[in-house]
């Protein structure tokens, strides 16, 4: 009864303009006195911020804060994928005959989740990785990968909650939510990084210029609020690092694993 409750609340949560109205107060002037209390609660390493706390005019600001220089190692070897977040890793493994295994509870198809896709093929036998932001989290989203953007996309959709509950309880959320997707094609095969939206997310944006030709631990794209990363490599592209499994946090810049030459 209780799921059923929280499941119908979610449903109603899931309304755009309440994400809109939410989005508006956020980055209203008025929101500016949340700051510290915000970042008390959630803890957060205000330390590394780009600007003193006190300089940032709303809660908005604040939330798509950047880094100082340097707070960030990337990882510079050309075989490693890098994250592009700090996450949290809620998935990860191959994906099987274009599909997704047990994300929480729930299987994903890749033709889904990217849209019908015709790039979906290249990813049937690839590779995924499930990165979840708190409201803790760095919420910049920087490139995994030295390349060039081939394609984005966006699709309307829901803005369902990406956490637990979300993931284990609500259909589909990956597939069903907002999201903004980014081919990019580097020396030996392609990676999607799909940006999902969620509740009370007002929108995903990509940074403004955003360049064809991307280095890895440029800066992408950021959430407003918290939100979730589907990272996808090509088929037979990727071997992931030995140590990282779900439940592990991790940061922008470091190694999630090695890339390889596709098998022809």
């Amino acid at each position: 009864m209780m799921k059923l409750l929280m499941r119908s609340m979610t449903e109603l949560g899931s309304r755009k303009w309440i994400s809109r109205l939410t989005g508006r107060l956020a980055q209203s002037s008025v929101s500016q006195v949340f700051i510290r209390s915000f970042a008390r609660i959630y803890r957060i390493q205000v330390q590394e911020a780009e600007k003193p706390i006190s300089e940032y005019r709303s809660l908005n600001e604040f939330f798509t804060r950047r880094l100082k220089p340097g707070a960030r190692l990337i990882d510079n070897d050309p075989a490693t994928l890098v994250c592009p977040v700090d996450a949290l890793i809620t998935g990860a493994g191959p994906v099987k005959s274009g599909t997704i295994f047990n994300i929480k509870g729930q299987d994903y198809a890749i033709e889904e989740l990217l849209g019908c896709s015709p790039r979906a093929a290249k990813y049937a036998e690839g590779f995924y990785l499930v990165l979840y932001l708190s409201p803790t989290d760095y919420h910049r989203i920087h490139v995994p990968v030295d390349g060039t953007i081939v394609e984005r996309v966006h699709f309307q959709g829901k803005v369902y909650p990406v956490n637990e509950f979300g993931l284990r309880h609500m259909k589909m959320v990956l597939s069903r939510n907002e999201r903004l997707t980014t081919y990019i094609r580097y020396s030996d095969g392609e990676v999607a990084v799909i940006k999902v939206g969620a509740m009370n997310v007002s929108s995903i944006k990509y940074v403004n210029p955003l360049a064809k030709d991307v280095k890895k631990g440029q800066e992408l794209a950021y959430f407003e609020f918290g939100s979730t990363v589907v990272l996808l490599t090509e088929n037979h592209t990727f071997t992931l690092r030995k140590d990282l499994i779900p439940g592990m946090k991790v940061h922008m810049g470091e190694s999630l694993g090695t890339l390889r030459l596709p098998i022809s």
